[in-house]
Order: structure tokens, then sequence, then C-alpha cells
């Protein structure tokens, strides 16, 4: 039960970080469950787990994290095409 609210709130972190950065539209929902929890892997291991957790993600290290990874990625794939 605890991996299905991970994808869940992995889901709404990337798609607020999509939003936030006006990648989102071309982002679907596996992209976005992906952006949240690697965001949440990366902003937590950087920035620390302080603030408020939901699923045993800090909330906003995560979101910081997701939308750094959406820039990234969207920079990255960008060059590329």
């Amino acid at each position: 039960m605890h991996w299905l609210w991970v994808l869940i709130v992995g889901a709404i972190i990337g798609a607020i970080a999509g939003a936030i950065t006006n990648r989102g539209k071309s982002m679907g929902w596996i992209a976005n469950i992906a952006a949240g929890i690697v965001g949440s892997f990366i902003g937590e291991g950087i920035l620390g787990s302080w603030g408020p957790q939901l699923a045993g993600m800090a909330i906003i290290p995560s979101l910081l994290g997701a939308i750094v990874l959406v820039l990234i990625v969207s920079f990255v794939t960008k060059k590329i095409a």
C-alpha cells in the first residue's frame, strides 16, 4: 500500500513541477511519476528531508528536485532534437 501512495505523490509532484516549468503539456502520467520520484530522490539527497512529508517524501525538497530534473531533461531533449 505504501508504494501506491509513493506513485500517487510522485505523480502529483511531477505534475506540479511540469506546470511550474511550463513543460507539463508534453509529459505523460508515467513521466510525471518518474519526475516526481527521481526528483524526490535528488532533492532529498541535496537538501535533506526537512519540511512536511507525505508518503515518506519531503514535499519541498522533492518539488525543488523535480523542477530541476524537468528543466535539465527538457534542455537536453531540446538540444538533441
